[in-house]
């Protein structure tokens, strides 16, 4: 795709951007987008809500989710963030930078997160039964309304597992950690808009 030049990323024929009118990079073009974004960071509400107990650390670096959890500690370069998405191309999700066309590959998420990419593909069907799932791997009892579907409240887990006993032995140490990797999965990696519930389908492949 030929583009404009160096300080207009826009492709020479305007047509190919069929999506374009729907997000909210073309307020650039027009001049209304003048403000730097500010998105909602899930993961920040989350770790303010849940201090990973330092007994914990050991479960969480052995599942390789550390990294993700150090992410949550990084200040974000607001401005950066902007700039991106108004260089976003909807239709081909890729960047539209002045050298051309670039996006984030899985090798590039591996490297950020520290996460495994090697080995068979995780995929099958999710049939749960919600409540055994929790008593059985988390040892907790899942109340009606901390349930959405197959999926359970974030706010709810928390105050269940984020503060094991003084006594906790490795049993009650490594559900604590199952339910800290589930929160992070369902408010960084998983997120919806509003990051108040996650799916349990991941709890039985950790």
């Amino acid at each position: 795709m030929a583009f404009r030049g160096l300080h207009d990323a826009d492709p020479l024929d305007p047509s190919v951007l069929v999506l374009q009118d729907r997000h909210m990079s073309h307020l650039v073009d027009t001049e209304q987008f003048q403000e730097v974004l500010r998105p909602w960071q899930q993961m920040r509400v989350f770790l303010s809500m849940w201090m990973m107990d330092p007994r914990i650390r050991p479960y969480v670096i052995r599942a390789r989710f550390y990294g993700i959890y150090r992410l949550g500690h990084i200040m974000i370069d607001l401005p950066l963030i902007t700039c991106l998405v108004e260089r976003w191309g909807p239709e081909t999700h890729t960047f539209h930078v002045p050298v051309g066309e670039m996006t984030i590959m899985l090798q590039d998420v591996a490297i950020i997160l520290s996460l495994r990419i090697d080995g068979p593909a995780v995929t099958g069907t999710c049939v749960l039964d919600v409540a055994e799932l929790c008593g059985e791997l988390l040892g907790v009892t899942l109340l009606a309304d901390a349930r959405r579907g197959s999926a359970i409240s974030i706010r709810w887990l928390c105050q269940q597992l984020s503060t094991p006993g003084p006594d906790a032995d490795a049993i009650d140490l490594e559900r604590s950690a199952y339910g800290f990797i589930l929160a992070l999965m369902g408010s960084f990696l998983f997120a919806d808009m509003k990051g108040v519930h996650f799916h349990l389908c991941f709890l039985p492949l950790l």
